[in-house]
């Protein structure tokens, strides 16, 4: 098989058809409008939490079997009926007019797949088997929940507020690079998991002050 190209994608105003009603689909349903995207469910049957969606204005809703007019336009294409043939159709026309889909339990069918996913802020970290093994990709995600805590967020905040004022601040990027690596080794991280707002700024202010190793400090005052 084919390496997939693993990537990160702004689904902000994209048209994302969801083909089926159930559970399933109402998970698909509820990340894809997080992302911001556009959303439009197909189905005879939806769920209760579906058809609210719909009724709030968050959805489009056709309740019919699918036609191929649905599938127009599409950015993703997910596909989650309980008929096998149903999806493997819409997965064929999905694939015939370029639109990236997905099919609930079938590998082979699907041109992306859903990585297991966990969620710090703005740190994303995925697994994926390729559908080999949704189960393992959960287990590990579970592994890397007790790791990897809330307080990263708050750290990654942190490290981009350094960033930013590094990029405004340090003209040479060998020089930023260096400072990026110190402050992963810093005690930046605990004043960030403590919630401490002051420590977390005078970190960085020392940070972006203290020359990098092999570095000459300031010159030292002397008392007349």
């Amino acid at each position: 098989m084919r390496p997939l190209y693993p990537m990160l994608v702004d689904l902000g105003g994209k048209r994302c058809v969801v083909i089926g009603g159930g559970a399933v689909a109402e998970r698909k349903v509820r990340r894809l409008l997080e992302c911001g995207a556009e959303v439009q469910v197909v189905s005879p049957a939806v769920t209760d939490q579906l058809a609210g969606l719909a009724g709030a204005g968050r959805i489009g809703l056709q309740q019919r079997p699918v036609l191929p007019l649905d599938l127009t336009g599409a950015f993703l294409v997910f596909v989650a009926t309980n008929d096998p043939g149903v999806n493997r159709a819409v997965a064929e026309a999905a694939h015939g007019q370029n639109s990236l889909v997905n099919v609930a339990d079938d590998p082979a069918a699907c041109s992306f797949h859903v990585p297991s996913v966990l969620q710090r802020g703005d740190l994303t970290l995925t697994i994926s088997t390729r559908g080999g093994s949704p189960a393992l990709a959960r287990k590990l995600r579970q592994r890397l929940e007790a790791t990897i805590g809330p307080e990263f967020e708050a750290f990654l905040a942190a490290l981009r507020t350094l960033r930013e004022q590094a990029q405004a601040r340090i003209a040479d990027p060998a020089a930023r690079q260096a400072l990026y690596r110190r402050a992963l080794e810093s005690d930046l991280f605990e004043a960030a998991a403590a919630g401490d707002a002051v420590a977390v700024a005078a970190r960085i202010e020392t940070l972006l002050n203290a020359p990098a190793p092999g570095e000459p400090g300031p010159e030292p005052r002397t008392h007349t």
